[in-house]
């Protein structure tokens, strides 16, 4: 039995009630393809404007998954300037923008005005279930097509009732790796390294740590690793001592957990501080982001984490050719910001409307759209999507890469792939270190 089969049996469906992320929703915007804060592409409206909905938390916790939203949305704009033919005609696009606010009641709430008010035909979400589960539970009941992202496939689907093997849901889809996929990258480094097979493990009380916890930890001894567990702690915990002391008793080597980053960085200061120095430190939720790393400063040297979007990826936008490495670099140009894993992502939503929409008959139908969503099969910025072919439906799978946080030449933080073996599309860009060498 492979490693990715073992985690994906270990973990039933009831273990997914909720997701990766703790997440919140004001105002709105409106962007043409054409450019500008409101209005449709040329001015028209009528059925040759298409209206894409995107719901993001542009405010809160959770911010950090909206930073690419302003650059990504003018780009689109930018490369749709012209339109294209969709249902024998030439369609123009119109992209309303609400903010969550990261909160899920906000989600739901602007969800609903974006279709009874703003006549939306696709909606797209991305960060965390805490956002895209309440968009598509709504979109869902109101019969609207909808694609979401960065969010572990088994929460979106399980998490939302949905059945094995069924066909519980009609009209959205989600691309992101599953918790099977994530625990093989992390395996496969620790398996690379020379260590007692010994592992502590952070899990905090809630959704995501309960669930990762009943998966990815009962099948690391499964994989021949001795795992301690430190026991559950709340989100915002300020004393991580007795955790601490448990590793240390225990011996462990390697290090692993899905902390909210500020429970993370007081952990990872706090075992600085008290000699715990595990060889690998791989964790999910944190240190996904350039911000997270600058913030922990040079103790975020080699920590692993997950790679599913990079600039060394070797794809192109469906929309305009645009490579992952110019899309990239552009970003950084435009705003003087440091790209992150959620440009590619949130860039990959609206290639999938836009195949969607070329791929109706007629694309003011729901459910013609809907349908093209979870049958579509293509290729575009994050590489190869397939909804179409499970493992549930609506489905497509992004494995990871093994990567880790260095010191970087333009930026204080380059992340690294070290490790592809689940992924080896993408290049290899480092050796794998010692997270405490």
């Amino acid at each position: 039995m492979t490693k990715r089969k073992l985690l994906i049996g270990l973990v039933s469906a009831g273990a997914f009630t909720a997701g990766f992320g703790a997440a919140v929703v004001g105002g709105s915007m409106l962007l043409s393809s054409c450019g500008g804060l409101r209005g449709s592409s040329g001015g028209a409206g009528g059925s040759d404007v298409l209206k894409i909905g995107l719901v993001s938390p542009r405010t809160g916790p959770l911010v950090s998954f909206a930073e690419p939203d302003e650059f990504v949305i003018k780009h689109v704009n930018e490369a749709l300037r012209n339109g294209f033919t969709a249902g024998g005609m030439k369609r123009r696009v119109e992209i309303i923008v609400k903010d969550t606010q990261s909160s899920p009641t906000r989600a739901t709430e602007v969800t609903k005005q974006m279709i009874t008010s703003d006549g939306v035909d696709f909606i797209i979400a991305s960060g965390t279930p805490d956002t895209a589960n309440p968009v598509s539970d709504q979109c869902e009941a109101d019969g609207i097509p909808h694609a979401t992202t960065i969010v572990p496939w088994e929460s979106w689907y399980y998490g939302r009732g949905g059945e094995p093997g069924g066909q519980t849901f009609k009209y959205g889809a989600n691309f992101y790796a599953g918790l099977g996929d994530m625990g093989d990258t992390f395996i496969g480094m620790f398996d690379r390294l020379d260590t007692n097979r010994r592992v502590g493990s952070l899990w905090p009380d809630d959704t995501d740590g309960n669930a990762v916890r009943s998966g990815f930890a009962n099948a690391l001894p499964v994989a021949g690793f001795d795992v301690s567990d430190g026991g559950s702690y709340q989100n915002g915990a300020s004393d991580f001592s007795p955790q601490i002391a448990r590793f240390k008793d225990a011996g462990t080597e390697l290090f692993t957990g899905i902390p909210i980053p500020p429970d993370f960085q007081n952990f990872w200061r706090q075992a600085q501080q008290q000699n715990y120095r595990p060889q690998l430190a791989a964790i999910m939720k944190s240190m996904l982001f350039p911000a997270e790393a600058e913030a922990l400063g040079p103790l975020a040297n080699n920590i692993a984490t997950l790679g599913w979007w990079l600039p060394t990826f070797p794809y192109e936008s469906s929309i305009d050719g645009t490579s992952a490495k110019d899309l990239a670099a552009a970003f950084t140009s435009d705003t003087g910001k440091q790209w992150s894993q959620a440009l590619g992502s949130l860039y990959s939503l609206f290639e999938v409307a836009v195949e969607c929409f070329k791929g109706a008959d007629d694309p003011k139908d729901r459910d013609d759209v809907a349908n093209q969503l979870q049958n579509l099969k293509y290729t575009g910025i994050s590489g190869e999507l397939d909804f179409s072919s499970g493992p549930e439906r609506g489905v497509a799978i992004q494995r990871c890469a093994g990567i880790q946080w260095r010191p970087g030449t333009d930026f204080e933080w380059d992340l690294v792939v070290v490790d592809n073996k689940t992924r080896p599309d993408i290049p290899i860009g480092g050796d794998l270190e010692p997270t405490n060498a």
